[in-house]
């Protein structure tokens, strides 16, 4: 029993559990629970953007080839575009059958009447009028790289990690000093985020807390509809569409969930799937990838695959349109595929930025009244769990396919993952048939 209770698993389970029943029972105290999460969440986000740097430094310094660092990048893009539009379709599709948006016409037109709502939404229509796709180009570039970490921004830390790695790569052996120091570096670090993991019931109890306490279950029943819809669909992708994937790659799709199962409950408990990432790096890596593609695909992934985005966005527009009486063309449906497609990318690691991309595509079709975002306010915040979960089991398939392609994965310590033991890169096991039954290390 003190082992049982000793796991993570079963530790971040209770505390969501015992967030929901505060939540519920007491809302004002729940709501107060906020900076709780909020500073785990900061915790986490500390170690992101140097485990970022350090690991796709070395990732790509021990590639050798460097055509092999634009093939490894060119398949996660490829990857990422057609998984991030098989999910806008699916959104849509979806949306269409169901109509979730159909008998919603007075609460839509209540919401409006909303002075305080439509303020809210109006401040993310603002946001979206700056945000568009060639200023998200540009600042991929930072101005300053000690700005770049101070703030955290993932997209400018990876380019610069990428060229730094690239100038290591090409300096040879004259940069095997540095390089040993950065892994040693990169050892301390994952060091410290198991020690910021013991906190991480605590930050689900408080994220849990707070999103019963200030929304309360009550406001779920008048748009119920929805987000049954979204998350069915969401269901739906991952069990069939990225099912289907890691089957034709050989791989099966419950160990890959049942390995990351404390992951997805972090992500669950605080709605943040930055809470994850440092730890989907290391977790992909024990599964069987190889530390230099796992380094790189991850961290991209966070800004160029998220399909649990996509699905929310593709039903969320449809959404709107039906609970605004708003009949939609095929062509004008298609037209908002392709404009999300591009929109989806444009606000990565934004606060808010479901809403941001969201009020960003209506604004940029000129068919959705922009502040009919207001009546997604209510229910955004239950709905955000299902996109981060969504996002993180996504970002580390696309690893699993991108590894499997390059002959990067390695089959025994994939076998040890899923036996329960399993060891990182630098640990390289045996061939399965002879590998000791003590010695491992465990996690």
């Amino acid at each position: 029993m003190k082992r049982l209770y000793s796991n993570l698993t079963m530790q971040v389970l209770t505390a969501i559990a015992l967030g929901v029943l505060v939540g519920a029972l007491f809302p004002t105290f729940g709501a107060a629970l906020k900076p709780v999460a909020d500073t785990f969440i900061n915790l986490i986000k500390m170690l992101i953007a140097p485990i970022i740097f350090l690991t796709v430094v070395l990732g790509i310094a021990g590639m050798g080839s460097l055509k092999k660092v634009g093939r490894v990048g060119g398949k996660a893009l490829l990857y990422f575009e057609i998984v991030t539009t098989l999910a806008l379709g699916l959104g849509i599709l979806v949306a269409n059958l169901t109509k979730p948006g159909a008998g919603v016409q007075a609460v839509a037109q209540a919401v409006l009447r909303d002075g305080k709502k439509v303020e809210e939404a109006a401040k993310f229509t603002s946001q979206a009028g700056e945000m568009n796709w060639v200023e998200f180009f540009t600042h991929i570039v930072p101005g300053n790289v000690v700005e770049a970490f101070a703030k955290g921004d993932i997209l400018q830390v990876l380019l610069f990690a990428v060229l730094f790695g690239l100038a290591l790569n090409r300096m040879g052996k004259m940069a095997e000093p540095l390089v040993k120091t950065f892994d040693r570096l990169s050892h301390a670090m994952f060091g410290v985020l198991a020690l910021v993991m013991k906190l991480a019931p605590l930050g689900a109890f408080g994220g849990m807390a707070f999103t019963i306490g200030k929304y309360g279950i009550a406001t779920l029943l008048p748009l119920g509809k929805l987000m049954l819809v979204v998350y069915a669909t969401m269901f739906l992708f991952i069990f069939v569409v990225l099912n289907l994937i890691m089957r034709y790659y050989k791989l099966r799709l419950w160990p890959y969930l049942t390995f990351i199962k404390e992951e997805i409950l972090l992500v669950l408990g605080t709605s943040s799937s930055e809470s994850a990432l440092p730890r989907m790096i290391d977790k992909m890596e024990r599964y069987g990838c190889s530390r230099s593609v796992a380094g790189l695909v991850i961290p991209t992934g966070y800004s160029f695959n998220l399909d649990g985005t996509s699905i929310y966005l593709s039903i969320a527009v449809i959404f709107l349109a039906q609970a605004f009486n708003i009949p939609l063309s095929l062509s004008q449906q298609l037209s908002l595929i392709a404009i999300l497609v591009v929109t989806s990318k444009g606000a990565a690691g934004v606060t808010g930025s479901g809403f941001i991309v969201l009020a960003s595509t209506l604004a940029a079709t000129k068919i959705i009244p922009v502040e009919s975002v207001a009546l997604l306010l209510g229910v955004d915040r239950f709905m955000s769990e299902a996109r981060a979960i969504t996002n993180v089991i996504g970002n580390g398939i696309a690893t699993l396919v991108v590894a499997k392609s390059e002959g990067e994965f390695n089959e025994a310590r994939h076998q040890l993952a899923l036996q329960g033991r399993s060891v990182p890169e630098n640990e390289r096991p045996e061939p399965v048939a002879e590998l000791p039954l003590v010695g491992v290390c465990h996690e």
